[in-house]
């Protein structure tokens, strides 16, 4: 097999190859079809998520065909297409996971992270945290559902029955998620970088109320914001741009420090939460609605011994929509 590997944070990918892997009980082998290339992926490469499992494999949106199980493996067989996300296990006995929080679990494997990941030609799972994805036929439409899609649910979800959403970042999971709530009848509201016009372009294409730069005030308060980029100056300006009793969610993995603010911003029952990793519960409803929303995943492909250059597009903010890596 060959594998972009990181040895050490801030460094290159370099191109290897592997032995091919081989599953050990519970597990399945897949060929990578497609990978896509997630923000944490960049939190990973440059150091910003503590003690990786070095060297790795980064990637965790993965979309592939089983090609070998092990032992006791019986719900997939080879051949089915599945998708592989964040969360690779959990040890299903800590009180989050009894409690059905395993995304909070206290001894968790986080593909891409703390285990190999999907910018290979191949990867290994465990097979209760993957997902059938029988009639998704576009391999690489599919690889930004599995985290991009992922946490945008689960922060939509955690955002409540808002009416008007102010979406701040407007890259890969904010661009699915629009989708999703123009489809529910929600009015969205997109935050792009200043002066990002490609970024807003995409957003009006997509049916949103009204797209701005991050710096702007929406035209109508907003019900509640969800914000996917990792910039924690953006937290006071969302609490501004929301109403009372409004709710603001964070959906990332790392975020940079949050400044100070007036209480009065939180004041009237505002809330500011986050979102934490995913459960399989997430990908079974999400993988359920985005057929019937009609989700369509705005994607640049990457050979994958080009993933440096799509993390460099990604870190400088070149991208629109999703990057994908196939092998």
């Amino acid at each position: 097999m060959k594998a972009m590997v990181l040895h050490a944070p801030g460094r290159p990918l370099a191109l290897e190859e592997r032995p091919d892997p081989r599953p050990a009980r519970g597990e399945i082998r897949v060929r990578v079809e497609a990978c896509a290339v997630c923000r944490t992926d960049l939190h990973v490469v440059d150091g910003e998520l503590p003690r990786p499992a070095l060297p790795l494999v980064p990637g965790h949106e993965i979309v592939g065909t089983v090609e070998q199980v092990g032992a006791d493996v019986v719900a997939l067989a080879p051949g089915r297409r599945v998708g592989i996300g964040w969360l690779g296990h959990a040890c299903g006995h800590c009180p989050y996971c009894a409690g059905g929080r395993e995304n909070l679990c206290d001894d968790p494997v986080f593909t891409g992270y703390t285990r190999d990941g999907g910018f290979a030609t191949h990867a290994l799972a465990d097979a209760d945290f993957a997902f059938p994805l029988d009639g998704f036929d576009d391999p690489v439409a599919a690889a930004p559902l599995m985290c991009a899609g992922l946490i945008g649910w689960r922060s939509l979800v955690a955002a409540g029955p808002a009416r008007r959403v102010g979406l701040y970042g407007f890259g890969a999971a904010a661009h699915i998620i629009a989708q999703v709530c123009r489809w529910q009848g929600r009015e969205v509201y997109a935050f792009a970088r200043p002066g990002d016009e490609a970024a807003q372009a995409l957003a009006l294409s997509l049916g949103v109320e009204w797209a701005g730069g991050s710096d702007e005030r929406p035209p109508a308060e907003l019900d509640a914001a969800i914000i996917f980029a990792p910039v924690g100056a953006l937290v006071p300006a969302a609490l501004a741009a929301v109403r009372k009793g409004g709710r603001v969610v964070c959906g990332g993995i790392h975020m940079s420090d949050i400044p100070r603010f007036p209480y009065a911003l939180l004041w009237g029952e505002r809330e500011l939460v986050s979102v934490a990793n995913l459960t399989r519960r997430d990908a079974v409803e999400f993988l359920s609605v985005a057929p019937r929303a009609g989700v369509r995943a705005v994607t640049t492909v990457y050979p994958l011994a080009e993933a440096n250059r799509a993390l460099d597009d990604l870190r400088a903010g070149r991208l629109h929509g999703a990057a994908v890596l196939v092998p």
